[in-house]
């Protein structure tokens, strides 16, 4: 009877242990929690072993299911690490790659990726989709074949993560607003009586993991070209990758702040590649990986440079102006 025993059912049984019950299971597998049922029910029998306790509202593992889900797992990782191997073996070409890619992630570092991919690949078709929301989804659900996201997006089972390199957050505003004058850090009861202007897609909740909110008062935008007009403007606080507010904190358009709860190195997100462990990359994508992963290897340990409050950059006074050409002459 153990010889009849399926990789499908192997992986039923991980999806039902991960999701907490037969109909999440259902769903993340795409079936009917029927089906889901009559499979562990199946496997049940030809195991000799009672996996699930069904006396409650949910299923939930006994003890020699909790002891057989490890090497489940492990047999399942296996297979997934056969298919990569053979895969990588074969060495065919992938005919079109599609990547999915946050809005955080360094847009010069990105195109520099793709020139390159086009010189080295011009036979591969290369798509792509710079997202403001979830990029997980997409290559969960095999519509993606990569996707490069930040550290506050979900981690499921059945993705892997390779690391890339960390962005920089900046907390600014407007230099004409109030509290481009502050001296140090700001306290949290100072930032809560302005507008915080977050970037976040209402559809994606999991950003919320990675964004503080300091203030009552928050204006949430969804694409981060209108979040930087607004702190233009002088409407609010928030934080922006560095790589976006660069040329701003040089004119003095914009001043970095620092709120007092913030890490000493200020806030890092890492930026990942993400790929299904099922089904990796072939030969373009794990060149195009490894082209951002190499490239910018330095970017992962560089530390980030913090202003000290009496050195964040102003708009220069026409007095301190008409000093410092006097003392030139």
């Amino acid at each position: 009877m153990l010889d009849g025993v399926s990789l499908d059912q192997l992986r039923t049984f991980i999806a039902a242990a991960d999701e907490g019950s037969f109909s999440a299971a259902g769903r993340r597998l795409r079936r009917a929690q029927s089906v889901v049922s009559q499979t562990m029910a199946n496997l049940e029998g030809q195991l000799g072993v009672k996996l699930f306790d069904r006396s409650g509202h949910l299923p939930v593992l006994t003890d020699q299911g909790r002891a057989l889900l490890a090497d489940a797992r492990e047999v399942a990782g296996n297979i997934d690490l056969l298919k990569a191997r053979a895969k990588s073996f074969a060495g065919g070409l992938e005919p079109e790659l599609s990547v999915a890619v946050d809005v955080m992630f360094p847009d010069p570092i990105f195109t520099a990726a793709v020139s390159a991919f086009q010189r080295q690949f011009p036979a591969t078709l290369l798509r792509f989709d710079i997202e403001s929301s979830a990029v997980v989804e997409p290559v969960l659900e095999g519509r993606c074949a990569v996707g490069v996201v930040g550290s506050w997006s979900l981690e499921p089972p059945q993705i892997t993560h390779e690391r890339l390199l960390s962005v920089r957050v900046c907390m600014v505003v407007s230099s004409q607003h109030p509290l481009a004058t502050s001296r140090g850090p700001i306290p949290t009861a100072v930032l809560a009586k302005y507008v915080q202007l977050v970037h976040i897609d209402p559809a994606d909740i999991s950003r919320y993991q990675g964004s503080a909110l300091r203030s009552a008062r928050v204006w949430r935008l969804s694409h981060l070209g209108a979040k930087l007009a607004f702190l233009r403007a002088g409407l609010g606080f928030g934080g922006l990758p560095l790589h976006v507010v660069e040329r701003d904190l040089a004119s003095g358009a914009l001043v970095e702040i620092m709120p007092e709860d913030s890490p000493p190195a200020g806030q890092l997100v890492v930026m990942s590649a993400i790929y299904r462990t099922d089904s990796p990359p072939g030969p373009a994508g794990r060149w195009f990986i490894d082209y951002l992963k190499q490239e910018h290897a330095p970017l992962l340990t560089q530390a980030p440079s913090r202003s000290s409050p009496a050195s964040v950059r102003r708009r220069p006074s026409k007095r301190s102006l008409a000093a410092k050409r006097k003392r030139g002459r």
